[in-house]
């Protein structure tokens, strides 16, 4: 493999607690020197990153990739060539493929297919009942031994409280990591916006934060009946950060994340007829959004992710109550994660660490380090770099962003993955830039 110097960077791994300008030495695939000037190191390959911020590459806990099923939304090269471009050297693909990740056929299909596209690092989540149907469970140990990571449900609802202790007894006993996305459904209904004063104004179907915040708290008191690694998808709201930090407190071993989105847009900034701000959990107010940023400043939110959901454009058109939620989301990561730090006194460290070594300890994978050693998944970014939202520079398949055609600041320059360049920004002048 080629030797490759990255000089002058800012250095940020938060794993081992380093800030500073250095550079970073890189052979046969892993991180041999970090900070220290080598001497005696020849250089292949040299990179300037000088003004720039030099991290581990991002791990992502939900990206859909719509492969195998949904295939005229995206697939697997299409949408790992995004994630490279976003900084992302590891992902979770979520359960909910077309057949689902209910079996370890599926889970083969997937690899095989990743590796094909030169990204091997897709870590499926298993699905915790088969077919996603909420009834039977699935066979968990099979799925692990296969390769899952994790197991999930994604958005489906199960059947009832039993199921779920069940599956949470299962999962326990071959420890594996259970991620719930809590939504009473009851409750959620076909709901498709916050309950809240624009949904009332524009008689969108509202959905209360309290299907989010009972889901929760019924999934935190089966945690502590089963002892269940538990970890919380896509939080949104207030109550849940206070049931999240109470159950901390009282060491419960669990974890949660928010979508990067959830951290700047509320109800307030939907548009009605714009399809791009239909996600579920929907966007929620103002005052939840202020609790999901303290949550992850003070370390109540682990993680950071993209959920990540591309479509293509039947799926976005129509009355917005009609159309599919989600956001194509990897390739907004950065300049809405540096933002945090612009505009909301996150610290740089706190981000990255939301986005490198938090969400690879949750998932327990050797990633989202710097260490020497370690395997040189490396993301290189420009902090300043202003770039405008549009076709030429997206590679993910959906173009379903409520962030097209906007000006936003800090772009990835460089990934490499495994001491490979997988993405090189060709043309940092020209491309999009503002």
């Amino acid at each position: 493999m080629t030797k490759i110097r990255i000089d002058h960077g800012r250095i940020v791994d938060p794993a081992n607690g380093i800030d500073a300008v250095g550079s970073l030495y890189i052979a046969d695939g892993k991180i041999v020197a970090v900070g220290e000037a080598l001497a005696d190191f020849d250089a292949e390959q040299t990179i300037d990153a000088t003004g720039q911020v030099v991290c581990p590459g991002f791990v992502d806990l939900s990206v859909r990739l719509r492969e195998p099923g949904q295939t005229q939304k995206g697939n697997i090269q299409s949408e790992t060539r995004a994630a490279l471009a976003a900084g992302v050297t590891s992902l979770c693909l979520p359960p909910d493929t077309k057949p689902c990740i209910d079996t370890p056929a599926v889970v083969e299909y997937i690899k095989d297919k990743a590796e094909q596209a030169g990204y091997a690092q897709v870590y499926s989540i298993g699905a915790l009942t088969q077919r996603l149907d909420g009834n039977e469970l699935s066979a968990m140990f099979a799925l692990k031994q296969a390769g899952c990571i994790a197991v999930g449900n994604a958005s489906a609802p199960l059947g009832n409280l039993l199921i779920l202790r069940r599956a949470m007894e299962y999962a326990s006993s071959h420890d594996l990591l259970l991620m719930f996305r809590a939504n009473e459904a009851s409750l959620s209904g076909k709901g498709c916006a916050h309950e809240g004063a624009v949904a009332s104004r524009y008689g969108l179907p509202g959905i209360p934060e309290a299907a989010e915040s009972i889901a929760l708290a019924q999934c935190l008191e089966l945690a502590e009946l089963t002892g269940c690694r538990v970890h919380f998808s896509q939080i949104s709201c207030k109550q849940s950060v206070i049931k999240i930090q109470q159950a901390k407190k009282y060491g419960l071993n669990v974890t949660a994340d928010v979508a990067i989105h959830q951290l700047h847009l509320t109800e307030n900034d939907i548009e009605p007829f714009d399809s791009n701000y239909h996600v579920m959990p929907p966007l929620r107010g103002t005052i939840d959004r202020q609790y999901l940023r303290e949550a992850l400043a003070n370390g109540t939110i682990d993680a950071i992710c993209s959920d990540h959901q591309p479509h293509d454009l039947d799926a976005k058109l129509g009355a917005f109550p009609e159309t599919e939620s989600g956001v194509a989301a990897l390739e907004t990561l950065v300049p809405l994660g540096l933002a945090l730090t612009d505009q909301h006194r996150i610290g740089l460290a706190q981000v990255i660490a939301g986005l490198t070594c938090n969400p690879a300890r949750i998932l327990g994978l050797a990633a989202g380090t710097l260490a020497v050693g370690a395997s040189a998944d490396i993301c290189v970014l420009d902090p300043a770099l202003v770039w405008r939202v549009e076709r030429p520079s997206w590679r993910s398949a959906g173009c379903n962003t409520p962030y097209w055609g906007r000006d936003l600041t800090g772009r990835v320059t460089y990934t490499l993955q495994g001491g490979r360049i997988a993405y090189r920004l060709q043309d940092i002048s020209a491309v999009n830039r503002v």
